[in-house]
């Protein structure tokens, strides 16, 4: 089960950051960041994704409005305007344009660099993501609690429900319902049922296959389905049951313990005996130890993309271990998999079950190889990350990335990062002085306005001069 995203931080919790000295003046309180950008461009709304609190000391401001509506239509969260040395004070017009278009704008006051800004967002967003994955764990146990009461099926409802303080109900493939929870008002029930039909195969215009799940919105309520069962069942065949829940709000993290729900949920409405992957299923939910529930293996992950029916790929690879989901299957398997007709496989490196969130990575990279070459099946590729780049893609990328650098600065920067950063080892093994190595480095950093002291661009320009085939 995949993890969920990072949650998003309010605007209102940098506020308080006293060493940060933010002010706001304009615009709604209330906006969500989910990441920081900084950017100096008259019009840079091409290169956000929506969410941002873009940092700005306003060197190319000439229009206010202009620049304010072109935000507001890209999502960005919330302007943060850096005082000097471009601007004295946070210019009217700007402060105006944002109350017009409802874009939150803060003032960054001379002291504080916009780095400090990032690294508070980011602060926050992990201890958010901290709290978030320890209240999914606490639900999970709840609910495995639940699962193991003399009545389980009320008691896991009940223990949802009150998780997403909201309304739980569970539809049988008969029509039954049993519910829990807060009362939903009728239309929110209504909205709920139609949601219900469509996910269970048997709605109107369900003229397809039924979905794994399904999202609404209904009276500022928030409304999800889950199928029990095995989603992609033939036109005509009987409805799978349903998990329907409304709740007033939803965290990252609800989606994943709807769906654990929604998997004890189908152990324990299932109308078949439990077999040997069910018996694993269950010690995995109740225990969370993947080493007790498995054998040793070795266990193969599996990405697969396609058209066929996922209950025929499962049984070709010889398991019942399947996750359908909108964008393809996962599938584990203790068979060493063949290409199946009709799909494209990405297979992780065979593993025991202490790797398995390793080897989900490996297959789902696999996957995007095969698809990428055309391939029917794809398999890890070992010998470490540089054997997963195309030599040609990682080397034009390489090019691209160094070639604000002439020769001396790419040799100079190859040296710097090969000894660790040091000047004196970098300077004997260049022959020349510590103080050029000095000057070219800070040029380099200048020319490719990038932060020479962070690990992830160190690392990432140590495989452009490689691929680059720059020497020292």
């Amino acid at each position: 089960m995949e993890a969920p995203p990072t949650p998003p931080v309010p605007l209102g919790a940098l506020l308080p950051e006293r060493e940060l000295g933010l002010r706001h003046l304009a615009g709604p309180a209330g906006a969500e960041v989910h990441g920081v950008h900084a950017s100096e461009m008259a019009d840079p709304s091409p290169y956000l994704l929506g969410g941002e609190l873009l940092l700005t000391a306003g060197a190319a401001l000439e229009d206010p409005d202009a620049y304010v509506a072109r935000l507001a239509r890209a999502g960005t969260a919330a302007l943060g305007f850096g005082v000097t040395p471009v601007h004295a004070t946070v210019p009217p017009e700007l402060v105006a344009a944002c109350d017009r278009h409802g874009l939150p704008l803060l003032e960054v006051p001379a002291g504080t660099p916009f780095t400090a800004v990032a690294r508070a967002v980011w602060r926050l967003m992990a201890r958010a993501r901290t709290r978030e994955l320890s209240r999914i764990t606490e639900a999970q146990q709840a609910l495995a609690a639940a699962a193991a009461r003399p009545d389980p099926v009320p008691a896991v409802l009940s223990r949802l429900a009150g998780v997403l303080d909201g309304h739980a109900v569970l539809v049988s493939a008969d029509g039954v319902r049993e519910a829990a929870g807060r009362p939903a008002p009728a239309g929110v029930l209504a909205a709920l049922t139609a949601l219900a039909a469509r996910v269970a195969g048997n709605g109107p215009g369900a003229g397809g296959p039924a979905a794994a799940t399904a999202t609404d919105t209904h009276e500022g309520l928030h409304l999800s389905v889950h199928a029990l069962g095995r989603p992609g069942a033939a036109p005509g065949a009987a409805p799978l049951p349903v998990l329907a829940l409304a709740a007033p709000g939803r965290a990252p993290g609800d989606h994943t313990i709807a769906s654990v729900a929604a998997v004890l949920l189908t152990l324990l409405t299932a109308h078949r005996p439990p077999g040997p992957e069910t018996a694993a299923l269950t010690r995995l939910l109740l225990d969370g130890d993947p080493d007790g529930a498995l054998g040793a293996g070795p266990w193969y992950a599996v990405h697969a993309r396609g058209a066929g029916d996922p209950r025929a790929l499962a049984a070709a690879l010889g398991t019942v271990l399947l996750d359908p989901g909108e964008d393809g299957m996962r599938l584990l398997t203790d068979r060493d998999p063949a290409p199946q007709p009709g799909w494209r496989l990405g297979v992780a490196a065979p593993a025991g079950p202490a790797g398995l969130r390793t080897a989900g990575a490996q297959a789902r990279r696999a996957l995007e190889r095969a698809e990428a070459a055309r391939v029917p099946l794809a398999r890890h590729a070992p010998g470490g990350i540089a054997a997963l780049l195309d030599p040609a893609e990682a080397r034009a990328h390489a090019e691209a990335l160094l070639a604000p650098l002439n020769p001396a600065h790419a040799r100079t920067l190859r040296a710097w990062l090969a000894h660790h950063g040091s000047w004196d080892r970098s300077a004997a093994a260049l022959g020349v002085h510590r103080n050029t190595v000095r000057q070219r480095i800070a040029r380099c950093a200048t020319l490719l306005a990038l932060d020479l002291d962070d690990p992830d661009t160190r690392m990432e320009l140590w495989f452009a001069l490689r691929h680059a085939g720059v020497e020292e």
